[in-house]
């Protein structure tokens, strides 16, 4: 999922094919972004994210005083990170950090929570410290993704994916099934992944989770094929040769925290992972943070990650149904 990476593009990378659309306070009258936005009202929002696949707000004076009702007209019905595999602290409500993965790290490309039965449809992000250097959030465009890849890759993939998760139970590697599902009720947890389709098994050191799904799905409005999922996450060849082999001293790979094999039970070839995670971080265009900015992508249409960055950094997200 991380891995150390020093260069750094911006958000105007020549020659790619798609980019975010900028909007900003100076081109709309009055710099207030929810005013802005209840004179787009509901549906041009909408429109104006199936459109473009991501938004950015810029020069808006968004505080964090300010945020939360923007987010409601950006992301109505904010949804818990249940399931999520990412680690974040909850702000209040269903705000969250981004994520807390170590800065000196680039998170590689992905759509939220796409291993799961359930996603979001849309993503808001806010910066409320932005970074001394570094520290976008790329995005990509899920369709180009898709076609950068050998057919080769493409085809190995048409199958579909299991993921596997090994959750402890308060003590080991990665997350807890608790902070996992956001609750110690081992019946609530049951009945969550029964709604997602997933077989578990409890054991005496915590819950392991296995789930079939897709490696591609299509857009609900335009029903364009995308890249979707998380394999070079969850696959210890996406975790780089050095974090990769510490844990291959430590288990094996069915014991790993996560872990991902093609739907058969077939092992994923390294060369496949480094290829999806180089071409899409090659792919990515950087939204380069300033404070007050925020960022609404679709979270179908459009993959998201982080480069490495240095000095404080205070991004939130939240998510919604649509």
């Amino acid at each position: 999922m991380a891995r150390e990476l020093e260069d750094v593009m911006d958000i105007a990378q020549p020659g790619l094919a798609w980019r975010p659309h900028e909007i900003t306070g100076a081109a709309t009258g009055p710099p207030d972004l929810v005013r802005h936005l209840d004179d787009l009202g509901p549906e041009r929002l909408t429109e104006l994210l199936v459109e473009h696949k991501a938004l950015v707000f810029r020069g808006f004076g968004v505080t964090p005083d300010t945020i939360d009702a923007a987010l409601e007209r950006l992301v109505p019905d904010r949804l818990p990170y249940v399931h999520g595999n990412s680690p974040r602290t909850r702000v209040r409500g269903n705000l969250y950090t981004s994520t807390e993965y170590p800065q000196q790290y680039t998170i590689s490309m992905h759509n939220e929570l796409s291993f799961a039965h359930r996603w979001p449809a849309r993503l808001a992000f806010y910066c409320e410290t932005a970074p001394d250097s570094g520290g976008a959030t790329t995005v990509l465009d899920g369709e180009l993704w898709l076609n950068s890849l050998d057919a080769e890759v493409r085809q190995a993939f048409s199958g579909g994916l299991r993921y596997v998760q090994n959750l402890h139970d308060g003590l080991g590697f990665g997350k807890s099934w608790q902070d996992t599902f956001e609750t110690d009720d081992r019946n609530a947890v049951e009945a969550f992944l029964k709604d997602s389709h997933a077989d578990w098994e409890w054991g005496d050191d915590g819950l392991r989770v296995s789930q079939l799904r897709p490696a591609t799905v299509k857009h609900p409005v335009t029903g364009t094929e995308v890249w979707f999922n998380q394999a070079d996450q969850w696959h210890p060849a996406g975790l780089g040769d050095e974090t990769s082999a510490e844990l291959y001293d430590i288990l094996s790979p069915e014991e790993f925290p996560q872990y991902v094999t093609f739907a058969d039970g077939t092992p994923i070839p390294d060369a496949h992972v480094e290829q999806i995670q180089n071409r899409g971080l090659e792919s990515a265009v950087n939204v380069e943070w300033r404070a007050g900015d925020v960022l609404l992508i679709d979270n179908v249409a459009v993959a998201h990650g982080r480069r490495p960055f240095e000095g404080p950094r205070r991004v939130l997200v939240a998510m919604s149904d649509g």
